[in-house]
């Protein structure tokens, strides 16, 4: 039931918001320019990686030694407001469809973290990665990584069709309010280091 409802809604969506989202890539390339899209491999279910698709909402601003700039000095008014009204996650219907997400289930990171996961925080890939889930509707980006694992942890421990659909209005209240789009000291989330990382969260 599960995959043929993610099917459904995501042709469904994909279908009647197309021109948006023309509209959007047009708005990109004219805003921070080329490519459109963001692309980057991460890890779905039991680990298995995938390419994860978004629209791009940062610039490619890099420094003299060729790095990237800060991610607050790289996102812009336009940028911003496509994260707040989480447009930027459209594309990821495309990874539904494929099978490489689910519209519902802890959100897919980066392919780096895997190692650093307890055995505990490891069952959020017993299940297939969503484009929304329970952590982002419980604090999404303003909550610890230890609260938010603990959190998929507990979607992948009692998922059900109907808190799938419970999941999916609040996103849409909390997509409305821009709630917990971004952490309390930084534009994104800090990066993930494991039992370091809350010492650091304690500490920075």
């Amino acid at each position: 039931m599960k995959r043929t409802f993610d099917l459904l809604i995501s042709i469904i969506l994909l279908v009647s918001l197309s021109p948006i989202m023309l509209i959007i890539g047009a708005l990109i390339q004219f805003n921070l320019g080329t490519p459109i899209l963001f692309k980057q491999m991460r890890p779905g279910l039991n680990g298995k990686p995938f390419n994860l698709y978004k629209f791009r909402s940062m610039k490619n601003e890099k420094d003299v030694h060729g790095r990237p700039l800060p991610d607050h000095q790289r996102l812009n008014g336009f940028g911003n407001a496509l994260r707040k009204l989480s447009l930027d996650e459209l594309p990821q219907l495309v990874n539904v469809i494929k099978g490489d997400l689910s519209l519902v289930g802890p959100r897919p990171l980066l392919m780096e973290y895997l190692p650093l996961y307890t055995e505990n925080q490891a069952k959020r890939h017993q299940v297939r990665p969503g484009i929304t889930g329970w952590a982002q509707i419980n604090g999404r980006n303003a909550i610890s990584w230890e609260e938010k694992f603990e959190l998929d942890v507990w979607y992948v421990n009692h998922q059900s069709f109907l808190l799938d659909v419970k999941i999916l209005i609040l996103t849409i209240v909390k997509v409305v309010r821009s709630e917990g789009v971004n952490s309390e000291k930084n534009v994104t989330m800090i990066p993930f280091r494991g039992e370091d990382n809350k010492e650091r969260e304690e500490h920075g």
